[in-house]
């Protein structure tokens, strides 16, 4: 497993801005070497300042967007077109904002499965699809984990990451890249979709963004005390097995570690 690095920034704009210069160079690197850049994008306010810098001069002109495919770590089970759509704010924010080809943008599929379990049964097969180089994997297929250039990834006041909660039974899962989720009764849409620790683990670089003070207790735990949180919180027990982990905080976020 790689070294951890962190880094903290002024403020919730900073942070963002260095996210946009890291994805840039991540991008740049990942076609020069194997002529693709696999991003997976994260729900969450920050990731959206993220996102909408990305649309913007300069960094819209220095993606290579042609060649980046887009993917989404969660998604609540809603139709594209709903507020609390993951999918919905990269759009908005960014996507339509950008000339990244329309099949280089793989959403979950929630808008026409018939429950979560089904929507996420097909984005593991689209997964593995893509990157076994067919359209699609054929669900009798052995899923194969993936490995995505760059992971972007939040992290909530429970500890949560993506779509996978402290004491879930997904969070045993050591086969299927992709598994329907349900969330605790106090989230408004309980009903997701969620990519799986093996993926997260597998991946290049995960960059975790978190700004703000109203995570600084998770964060001290999963910071400070790995070991202990790797125990209990979702985010403490992603660090991949051959890549880097990096975690992007602003002051209030900053618990010197």
């Amino acid at each position: 497993m790689g070294k951890r690095e962190i880094r903290v920034y002024d403020d919730k704009n900073s942070l963002s801005g260095a996210s946009a210069e890291l994805v840039c160079e991540l991008a740049g690197a990942a076609v020069e070497d194997h002529g693709s850049f696999t991003l997976m994008l994260a729900g969450g306010s920050t990731p959206r300042t993220l996102y909408a810098l990305l649309a913007d001069e300069p960094f819209n002109a220095r993606m290579p967007w042609i060649d980046t495919f887009l993917f989404w770590g969660d998604e609540r089970f809603v139709p594209d077109d709903h507020p609390e759509s993951n999918y919905r704010m990269a759009r908005q924010a960014m996507i339509e904002r950008v000339p990244v080809p329309d099949g280089n943008v793989f959403p979950v599929p929630t808008g026409d499965s018939a429950d979560a379990a089904a929507a996420a049964q097909r984005y593991a097969g689209i997964l593995t699809g893509f990157f076994a180089g067919n359209e699609i994997a054929a669900e009798s297929e052995a899923w194969n984990i993936p490995r995505f250039d760059l992971i972007l990834l939040g992290v909530g006041e429970d500890g949560h990451t993506a779509s996978l909660f402290p004491g879930g039974v997904e969070l045993k899962e050591t086969v299927k890249p992709v598994t329907a989720v349900r969330a605790p009764a106090e989230y408004e849409t309980t009903e997701r979709v969620s990519v799986t620790l093996p993926v997260l683990n597998n991946a290049a670089t995960v960059l975790f963004l978190a700004a703000g003070g109203g995570k600084r207790i998770v964060l001290d735990s999963v910071l400070n005390d790995p070991e202990r949180a790797r125990e209990i919180y979702p985010a403490a027990m992603v660090n991949p097995v051959d890549g880097r982990l990096i975690w992007f905080l602003d002051r209030e976020a900053d618990v010197g570690a």
